[in-house]
């Protein structure tokens, strides 16, 4: 028996102890979904939209409740953890949407019948939850492999238990059938044991690391769909813009919100060489000296929370270190936040210009600048990254972005916007590093079911005269 606990790391504060889940428990738990999947991939696909709906309706029902549980955990403000509870809640109708445009069921009349269209569920898919968005990432996930006709067991990261428990909750008062959706608690030992289970998907959001353990794992069983959405070591290219506080609005959206612990933020900030470049610097860190980090209910209401532990911001502040050591200049230094909790950490801005720094993802709020003499080099510096998710142009001439939106190397790309920014009735995913080419949000319904192409005929008719070359 394991036991382990969540921490408020604002506070510090226990905010939940249990026990982890055994490999015989795992394994139960996979042959309950396993037991569950004929009957629910059967039904009506209007009984399954409805047991989603009802679930939507616990949501909406619950959303305080599952706003604070997100907070407490992750030591997100409330003003967040409030739009993740309601986008748990949207993901419903936009998924429902997504499977009829994306994988629904479509037939064309033929000489001898009709062509048909299908899609059918893998069986039972293993949902793997990150910490950052406990909640809104793996219901992304859930519900449209139910809607799909998919069982799931889901294990909530270890670091937000609390959050699962929550959702566990939610969808046993949805009252969907015995072994639908199933929970399991723990941490990498029960994850692990999920994985060997005997699971036909593998759903999962978390680092480029894992990912790649997972592809390797699975290499060889290509009967187990994998949906891999990771982290990116993401750029932001500033280029010909004259109004440096403006910029510097959408860099710190970029790069600090939710205290750098999305995968979409900017980690790399490139700019014109001379006073353009300077001058957007300059103005990004006088931003960043304005900004408020605190406890989640703390008044006034704060930017930002901490780090997802004190661990977590040891090993982000080490690794900053090996880029100063490298020979980074320090523009802002990060450090420890007065009179609070080691989980929380100042952001940084460090100069790389001409260092050769590690092309690895710091979760946090640390921004690294590079100063390039030419547009060109600009996109080519963007480019230079084994990841691939998201990346920004900020410029006042439309003809840099059609230039760069052909150039660049990335899955989600925005114009004046922060990197941030998503919509969830678009795809979300990247290439490379960043993701398997199955992109999730508006786009999972294609990795929660496979096509079945069909050609029918209502009767039995003899093809003799197809057959060339008869005697």
């Amino acid at each position: 028996m394991t036991l382990f606990k969540s921490t408020d790391p604002a506070t510090e504060a226990t905010n939940w102890e249990g026990e982890a889940a055994t490999p015989a428990q795992v394994q139960s738990a996979v042959d309950a979904a396993r037991a569950a999947f004929p009957a629910w991939a059967d039904a009506p696909r209007a009984d399954r939209i409805e047991a989603v709906k009802r679930y939507q309706a616990v949501l909406k029902a619950r959303a305080p409740q599952i706003a604070e549980a997100i907070a407490r955990e992750t030591g997100k403000p409330l003003w967040e953890t409030k739009t993740e509870a309601a986008a748990m809640i949207g993901k419903v109708d936009i998924s429902i949407r997504a499977y009829d445009e994306r994988t629904g069921e479509r037939t064309s009349d033929t000489a001898f019948g009709r062509a048909t269209l299908r899609h059918r569920p893998h069986g039972v898919a293993a949902v793997l939850g990150p910490f950052n968005f406990p909640g809104h990432l793996p219901n992304g996930h859930i519900v449209p492999a139910l809607l799909a006709g998919d069982t799931v067991v889901f294990k909530p990261s270890e670091e937000t238990p609390l959050v699962g428990q929550v959702m566990a909750e939610a969808f046993a008062a949805a009252d969907l059938p015995t072994g639908v959706v199933n929970v399991v608690q723990g941490g990498r030992e029960t994850g692990a044991a999920l994985l060997d289970a005997g699971i036909d998907a593998l759903m999962f959001t978390g680092s480029g690391a894992a990912g790649a353990h997972f592809r390797r794992k699975f290499a060889d069983d290509p009967h187990v769909i994998l949906a891999l959405e990771l982290g990116g070591n993401n750029p932001l290219v500033v280029w010909d813009a004259a109004d440096a506080e403006a910029v510097a609005g959408i860099a710190v959206q970029s790069a600090f919100i939710t205290t750098g612990q999305r995968c979409s933020c900017a980690r790399r900030l490139i700019v014109s060489e001379g006073p353009q470049g300077d001058a957007v610097i300059e103005a990004i860190a006088a931003l960043s000296d304005r900004l408020i980090f605190g406890p989640w209910d703390s008044d006034p209401e704060p930017y930002a929370g901490p780090l997802i532990s004190a661990r977590a911001a040891d090993a982000a502040l080490k690794a900053l270190q090996e880029r100063i050591d490298l020979g980074a200049k320090v523009i802002r230094a990060s450090g420890p936040v007065a009179n609070l909790p080691g989980a929380f950490v100042k952001p940084a801005l460090i100069d790389v210009t001409g260092i050769d720094v590690p092309d690895e993802e710091m979760f946090a709020p640390f921004l690294s600048v590079m100063r390039v003499p030419t547009f060109d080099a600009a996109i080519q510096a963007a480019n230079a990254t084994r990841y691939g998710l998201s990346a920004g142009l900020v410029s006042d001439d439309p003809k840099n972005w059609d230039h760069f939106i052909r150039r660049i190397r990335a899955g989600v790309v925005n114009f004046n916007r922060p990197t941030t920014g998503a919509a969830g009735d678009m795809p979300f995913g990247g290439l490379g590093a960043s993701g398997n080419h199955r992109p999730s949000a508006y786009y999972a319904a294609d990795y929660c079911a496979y096509p079945v192409a069909s050609f029918e005929a209502d009767a039995v008719a003899n093809i003799e005269g197809e057959i060339k070359g008869l005697r």
